[in-house]
């Protein structure tokens, strides 16, 4: 069969029914863009309905370069064509192939199947990690990739070298009946023009559930959870401009605002039907301004301040942010979360499951919908069906009901090296332990499917039990890096894929960090069925068994909570800096963390924890002043070093006269530093677990204070807040109160430390 009636054939089948059909033409690059200028023309989409990915312009309609495929969420096209010629980036994928509408056809260009598996373009140099070089890279992502086109449905096939049909991608699907109109809910509170807006009655369903958030004394929180191409965000911006006509001011939030923009364009078209005159700030719009109302835009970090206190907060793609920040959005009286089931971005657990514990546990009314029915394509789409398994989209871990017996104890539970061949070998296995690993982090990108299966310096570890996977980590080597890579980091330059070196030599100016050979567990999970029962820490330490005798240290680096440091803690990792900004998505300051294996592994840890240790209570008093006090107080116990007491006699005596006299904490603020330090430094229950030799450094005081002593150590003396501001956030009557307090902490410590000048001044007020 010609091109052109193949192209024809497989647009008309399209178009029937409301669903996308992939076009693939193999070949030369000329070939190639000739093929596709003959199928758009047999096909008759026009030009200005087609986008082309690709470096430089083909095709005479809109192009759009690789790296900014992003660009293209949101929208909808009659034609996608991707070019793989010059690269070949999943993300791009996963990025575009939402973008086509029903009916439409997505079409690459690639090399023949055999050249495009051996081919090594850009994205695959950036899986080289030093000192590893592109010839390391695999191409399995690349293999699989090709497979997968060869196996689905609704795929054509076009050799433009022996210009031959190898597939026909025709599915030959039965007619379609006519669908009704969704029909307008009998009673609604939201305008008529909002639900006119609407697709489908799905959508509809949704858009009067946000009606709970209308102005009133009650909490409420909506929840929405939606597969791409469902219009949750277009039912989440007609909600907020239903919202803004009323006059609310409404704040929206996203990892990024490409996630969000489609809320605003909504919003703006509704507030437009309405009648109002709206004015923006930018086209696609980050705030719309009513006569009353109006909408606006805040990153992730930002919007959980709640700034200018809005009357309504929407949260979207709310599972690719952490649950510490996701929290922190529930200070707002009224609140919703929309997110992606499947999507490139990963399905995000921790928002599925324990965020959601968590707000189920809050004041908050909570609605509870989703999204099912297509907008942009037919159910049953074939190639998005195609996209979930060449990207595993949907990739999920086992089934509770097969792990839920599972025990660091079993027999059935083992540790396994899982390779690329082993993944490739078995796709149940695959998708279960990639499924784990998306679970694991608030972002998992189709970039991440194709680091696993193709990055040389990357690993995989796993438990399984019965043959599923419980528990996995992604491992990555870093560090063993020659000189002249060395001497780059330290200058400044960047090195792919060794973050802990990087950091160590960068900010922290230790030239010879990038000595030592480590690894740093990039993810852990452990299936939610048995977590908590003490798989994650079996699974650590068979890492350590097997890795002790051939690496320096183990490192890991992540966004610090309580519960995560004391978790990492106890498995023997030890702080070695935190970062002094908050990340933009996680919300969290990231904490690294080093367990030494050798002695070149001690030497590189003794020296930054000695580092950290020194310069944690100016940190404290600046850059981390707005950290978590129960963070500072799971951290600090972390840091693996010796804190001396440099006191003077007369500091003994301002901290002594302060515990149990009339001394003052504002007369002589250093030392009283120097001593929370030391406490909570030694105040280490993991250390006491591990050996005899901890239990007797551990500090004498490490059981006399109560949380509200740490806490008043914490903000007032180690991050310097003011007395009103103490004692507000923690709940004293008065500055009086908390100042009282202050000394009651200290008695415990003068009695652990002090020296005689101590005693003697104590001995004065008894």
């Amino acid at each position: 069969m010609p091109l052109p009636d193949v192209a024809t054939e497989l647009h008309t089948e399209s178009q029937a029914v409301g669903e996308r059909r992939l076009l693939v033409l193999t070949g030369t690059q000329d070939a190639c863009y000739e093929a596709a200028e003959t199928a758009l023309d047999a096909a008759e989409i026009p030009r200005k309905e087609t986008t082309l990915l690709a470096r430089e312009r083909h095709l005479d309609c809109e192009r759009v370069g690789p790296k900014k495929a992003k660009e293209l969420l949101g929208t909808t096209q009659q034609c996608i064509v991707l070019d793989l010629h010059d690269d070949f980036r999943p993300n791009a994928i996963g990025r575009t192939v939402g973008a086509v509408d029903g009916g439409g056809l997505y079409v690459l260009l690639m090399p023949n199947f055999g050249e495009f598996a051996d081919q090594r373009t850009d994205f695959d140099s950036s899986l080289a990690v030093p000192p590893a070089d592109i010839d390391a890279v695999s191409g399995n992502f690349r293999r699989r990739f090709c497979e997968t086109l060869q196996m689905h449905r609704g795929v054509a096939i076009w050799n433009t070298d022996t210009e031959t049909l190898e597939q026909s991608g025709l599915t030959h699907p039965k007619p379609r009946f006519p669908t009704e109109p969704p029909e307008l809910p009998d009673s609604h509170t939201f305008p008529r023009e909002a639900y006119d807006a609407c697709l489908t009655g799905d959508q509809i369903a949704v858009v009067q559930k946000f009606e709970v958030l209308r102005g009133g004394p009650e909490k409420n929180a909506v929840v929405v959870e939606a597969d791409r191409g469902r219009g949750k965000s277009s039912a989440a911006g007609i909600a907020a401009g239903s919202l803004a006509a009323e006059g609310e001011d409404v704040l929206v939030t996203a990892p990024e605002y490409r996630s969000a923009r489609e809320v605003f364009v909504r919003a703006a078209d509704l507030l437009r039907k309405l009648g109002h005159d709206i004015s923006t700030d930018h086209d696609p719009p980050r705030e719309i301004a009513t006569d009353s109302g109006k909408i606006r835009f805040a990153k992730p970090t930002e919007a959980a301040e709640l700034p200018d206190a809005p009357d309504v907060l929407f949260v979207d793609e709310a599972a690719a942010l952490s649950v510490g920040l996701l929290e922190r959005f529930l200070a707002a009286d009224r609140v919703a979360f929309t997110t992606t089931v499947h999507g490139y971005e990963g399905a995000g657990r921790g928002f599925s499951v324990r965020f959601r514990d968590r707000l189920a546990e809050s004041d908050h009314e909570v609605t509870e919908t989703r999204l099912d029915q297509p907008i942009r394509y037919a159910a049953g789409d074939p190639v998005e069906v195609w996209a979930f398994r060449a990207l595993l989209l949907d990739a999920r871990p086992p089934v509770e009901q097969v792990v839920r017996d599972a025990n660091p104890e079993s027999d059935s539970v083992e540790y396994r090296t899982l390779s690329p061949g082993d993944l490739l070998a078995d796709e149940n296995l695959l998708r279960e332990a990639f499924g784990l690993l998306v679970l694991a982090h608030y972002r998992t990108e189709p970039a991440d499917l194709a680091r696993l299966l193709d990055a040389p310096n990357l690993s995989v570890r796993a438990l399984t039990f019965d043959g599923h996977v419980v528990g996995v980590a992604l491992l990555a080597r870093e560090g063993n890096l020659p000189e002249d890579v060395r001497e780059h980091m330290y200058d400044g330059g960047r090195v792919k894929g060794n973050m802990l070196p990087d950091v160590l030599t960068t900010q922290l100016r230790d030239e010879s960090a990038g000595i030592p050979k480590g690894m740093r567990v990039v993810r852990i999970a452990v299936h939610d069925a048995v977590r908590s029962a003490g798989l994650g820490s079996r699974l650590l330490a068979e890492i350590r068994a097997e890795f002790e005798d051939e690496l320096d240290w183990l490192g890991v680096g992540y966004g610090a909570t309580p519960q995560l440091l004391r978790f990492w803690h106890r498995n023997g990792y030890r702080t070695v800096q935190l970062s002094t900004t908050r990340n933009d998505t996680s919300g969290e300051h990231s904490a690294l963390m080093l367990d030494p294996l050798s002695g070149g592994g001690r030497a590189l840890h003794d020296r930054h924890a000695d580092w950290f240790a020194s310069r944690i209570t100016s940190m404290l008093g600046d850059s981390l002043r707005g950290v978590d006090a129960d963070v500072v107080r799971a951290l600090l116990p972390t840091i693996d070093a010796r804190i001396e007491l440099d006191l003077s006699p007369w500091d003994w005596r301002a901290v002594a006269a302060s515990a149990y006299g009339p001394g003052l904490y504002d007369a002589a603020p250093r030392p009283f530093r120097r001593v929370a330090l030391k406490y909570f430094v030694e105040k280490s229950e993991a250390n006491a677990e591990r050996s005899p030799d901890a239990v007797a450094s551990r500090s004498p005081a490490s059981d006399s204070l109560t949380l509200q002593h740490e806490r008043v150590l914490v903000r007032k003396v180690l991050q310097g807040h003011d007395w009103k501001t103490v004692a507000d956030e923690l709940g004293f009557h008065s500055t009086g109160q908390c100042m009282r307090a202050l000394g009651d902490a200290y008695e415990p410590l003068v009695d652990a430390y002090g020296d005689e000048a101590a005693m003697a001044e104590k001995e004065r007020y008894e």
